[in-house]
Parts: C-alpha cells; sequence; structure tokens
C-alpha cells in the first residue's frame, strides 16, 4: 500500500543501525512506524536495568502503533536488531489517513486485531505450555512459517532475548535449540548466522 511505504505528508524515511534506539519508553507518542525492511525488538523496563522483551517485529509490520489511541508517553522502547529503515507516520497523518481511505482503515483495523488474538494466544501459550513448545511458536511467529509455509529465517537474535520471550534460562533455550537441530526443525544459514525454521516444527508445536 502507497502510504504505508512512501513518502509525504506527516510521512518520512528514516534508516536506524543495528543497535540504535527509535524510541524509548517515557518519550512522547506522536507517531508510529511501519517497517520497510529489517528487524526491530520492543522492550520495557521492568526495573532498574532490567529488560523484558514484548516482541520482534519485521518487514511491514508496525511499530508503536499505540500512539494512535491518546498515549501521550511511550510505554516501551523500540531498537534496531538489525540496520532497519522504517516509515516514520506522524499522528495526524495516520488518523487523517485511516478517515479517509478506506483501504488503510481496514489494514490496519485487520493487523491490530491479529496483533491483539497473537498477544493472547501468547498469554494462554505461557500459562499451558512447557518451555520447549514456546519457544517452537516463538521460532515459527518469528520465521513467519505456517503449516503450508516454506521454510523460513529467523534474523540473528540472542539466546536471552530468547529466554525472555519464551520465559525461561538463557541454557535451556540453547538445550532445545540443540534438540531442534538434530531433530531437523532447524538448521543454520551459513552467510548471515540467521536461524532457518522448518515447516516440520510446526507439526512439534502442535502435538
Amino acid at each position: 500500500m502507497t502510504f504505508l511505504s512512501t513518502v509525504g505528508a506527516g510521512r518520512k524515511m528514516m534508516s536506524f543501525r543495528q543497535g540504535e534506539t527509535i524510541y524509548a519508553q517515557g518519550d512522547v507518542s506522536d507517531a508510529l512506524f511501519v517497517i520497510q525492511n529489517g528487524t526491530v525488538r520492543v522492550s520495557i523496563e521492568v526495573r532498574k536495568g532490567k529488560e523484558v522483551t514484548l516482541d520482534i517485529l519485521s518487514d511491514e509490520q508496525f511499530v508503536g502503533e499505540e500512539s494512535i489511541a491518546d498515549q501521550p508517553l511511550r510505554t516501551a522502547s523500540a531498537r534496531a536488531i538489525t540496520e532497519c529503515r522504517l516509515l516514520r507516520i506522524d499522528n495526524t497523518a495516520m488518523m487523517r489517513g485511516l478517515t479517509r481511505q478506506v483501504r488503510l482503515a481496514n489494514t490496519f483495523s485487520a493487523y491490530v486485531l491479529a496483533k491483539n488474538l497473537r498477544y493472547q494466544q501468547d498469554l494462554v501459550d505461557h500459562r499451558c505450555n512447557f518451555s520447549e513448545k514456546r519457544l517452537a511458536r516463538v521460532l515459527l511467529q518469528l520465521a513467519h512459517v505456517d503449516e503450508y509455509g516454506m521454510p523460513g529465517l529467523v534474523p540473528p537474535i540472542k539466546q536471552e532475548t530468547l529466554a525472555e520471550m519464551v520465559g525461561t534460562t538463557r541454557s535451556r533455550i540453547s538445550l532445545f535449540l540443540n534438540r531442534f537441530k538434530k531433530s531437523r526443525f532447524i538448521d543454520y544459514d551459513n552467510r548471515g548466522g540467521a536461524l532457518r525454521v522448518h515447516r516440520t516444527l510446526v507439526a512439534y508445536r502442535d502435538q
């Protein structure tokens, strides 16, 4: 969609280096972003020096979309995991676009509903499934692999970050990844260190 991929009134393309902050918790919440390429980590500081990963987002996904819900300050931080190019859209421009463009409004509404459903599933997953199954689900989400999908790539990501998302320790994440590799659910892309997730992991997740 043109509105979500081009510059214009209230819309500006921005580049971020690996590790660079896109916005920080407590900043003024005056815009949202659309990832054109790259991977972004969204996290929240629960106590001084302790952050918890809320989500990992990639191409064509929104970052900070809650800004248009009359939220004056950011409740989380967003940082670039890889080099990123994002379209920054002012709240005013986004609200104007949602009012005037039916397709944009439908696309945005569908995205928000799907994200809320995924967060609900994550909550159920944390309460009902073992951590190994939770890791399988996280990897499938990050690689965008479903029952009918081709193998997908998870960009280079620290095991500590995966541990935060799954709710376990780094040592257990390492153990589970080794098991997945032996079972040929995953392998590693030698070119950039990305993790390749195979469709066979779906059947394991759903057992």
